[in-house]
């Protein structure tokens, strides 16, 4: 039986992905011109960015500039100001749904607000609203999904996560809860819902106006012990 649902932000209730990988890119070739970061950037959703950047130093062999990480964020920041848009579907879709909702990101609180601001799903969200920075590990540790369900004061099996990425699906099935990969956002990669099925993943949506059907069946406890 499913009684709360929760969503991650980037590439599930916004489309940002795209546009924070095309910033990290440009950030990255102008510091270091002579490396080629194209296929790397490409892997970095679903990540913190501060891990994202330590695992580029060792792979480059690098060294980041001081304060690097803020220079990505202010440039995602300026950049989402601009270009960011809802999902399409997404606000009429979570308007369908009749249980509690939440917000649960790898992301920095600032800009997770900022962005379910600009979607304009603040009165769905209230301030279920949750960030890694709340906890000690980010996704794909389950540590902020268990923090958010201890705030809601809600059972974690009793949860229903919408994910994107392979390290928030991760991360919410390692919290216990049970899991929708949406696969609909820009970023995400031609095949990519068949390495999810490979993975073990069944209950995969390309639309957002399959959530509340989706959700009405956890209601009814169609999903029984299966994760995802």
């Amino acid at each position: 039986m499913i009684d709360h649902l929760i969503c991650d932000c980037d590439g599930v209730l916004v489309d940002s992905e795209v546009i924070a990988d095309r910033v990290m890119f440009d950030t990255l070739t102008a510091t270091f011109p002579g490396l080629d970061f194209a296929p790397v950037v490409k892997t970095a959703f679903g990540q913190q960015t501060s891990r994202f950047l330590a695992g580029l130093e060792q792979q480059f062999d690098i060294t980041l500039p001081a304060n690097f990480l803020d220079t990505i964020e202010h440039n995602v920041e300026l950049a989402l100001a601009a270009l960011l848009g809802p999902i399409h579907g997404v606000r009429d879709a979570l308007q369908r749904v009749t249980l509690p909702a939440a917000v649960v990101s790898n992301s920095r609180m600032t800009r997770v607000a900022a962005s379910v601001r600009r979607a304009g799903l603040q009165q769905i969200f209230g301030e279920r609203v949750f960030s890694a920075e709340q906890v000690a590990r980010p996704k794909p540790y389950p540590d902020v999904y268990l923090f958010a369900a201890k705030t809601l004061g809600v059972e974690p099996a009793r949860c229903l996560v919408v994910e994107d990425s392979v390290a928030g699906l991760n991360a919410a099935r390692a919290a216990g809860m049970k899991t929708i990969a949406f696969v609909g956002a820009s970023h995400i990669p031609d095949g990519y819902a068949d390495a999810l099925r490979a993975m073990g993943i069944t209950r995969i949506m390309k639309h957002m106006d399959e959530l509340p059907a989706l959700i009405e069946a956890g209601v009814r406890g169609e999903f029984g012990d299966v994760q995802s």
